[in-house]
Formats: C-alpha cells, sequence, structure tokens
C-alpha cells in the first residue's frame, strides 16, 4: 500500500465501505437497534438495505472492535461504537478534512 492508502485507513484497515458507513450512523447515537441503523442506512442509500447485508457487516464491525453489541429489551440487539471505534471514525475524519 502507498503511504496514502495507509493515512487513509487509518484505524479503518479492512473495513468496507458500508460499514464505515455504520460506523459514522453509529457515532451519532448511543446505542441504537439494528432496525434503526437500517432505517438510517436506507435514508442515507436511498435504497432498501435487507438483513442479509446489513447485520453481516454489524458482526463484522463487533468483531473488529470497533462497535460493541448489547440488548434493549432482552431480544433486540443494541449497537454502539467502542473507544477504538470512535478513535478510527476520528482519524478518517481528519485525514478527510486535510485533503478536502
Amino acid at each position: 500500500m502507498t503511504q496514502f492508502s495507509d493515512e487513509f485507513n487509518r484505524g479503518l484497515e479492512g473495513v468496507r465501505e458500508v460499514e464505515r458507513d455504520l460506523l459514522y450512523i453509529m457515532a451519532g447515537c448511543d446505542g441504537t437497534s439494528g432496525q434503526a441503523i437500517e432505517t438510517a442506512l436506507q435514508e442515507y442509500y436511498d435504497e432498501e438495505i435487507n438483513h442479509g447485508r446489513l447485520y453481516p457487516n454489524l458482526d463484522r464491525l463487533v468483531e473488529k472492535g470497533l462497535v460493541s453489541r448489547g440488548t434493549i429489551d432482552g431480544r433486540t440487539n443494541a449497537y454502539q461504537l467502542t473507544d477504538a471505534g470512535r478513535k478510527a471514525i476520528r482519524a478518517h475524519n481528519e485525514w478527510k478534512h486535510q485533503h478536502v
């Protein structure tokens, strides 16, 4: 990888575009349901997002330690950024603002 792409990916190595967008959605929330995240993503993309696209990406973010998963009512999952997720988004924003 070039230095340019290394800087761009700082904190977001191996994170897909849709996963990055999910991180940004969660950055504005303090624990939210998968359904609320799905709705916000659909509004942003202006297209239907199915569960088969959403939840595997949320699971990957949990596995990477960027998102934590809990429950709201014992059966509804709640997702929120971890400290590592917030740090990764901040680093990405700093890089982006240097180049825009």
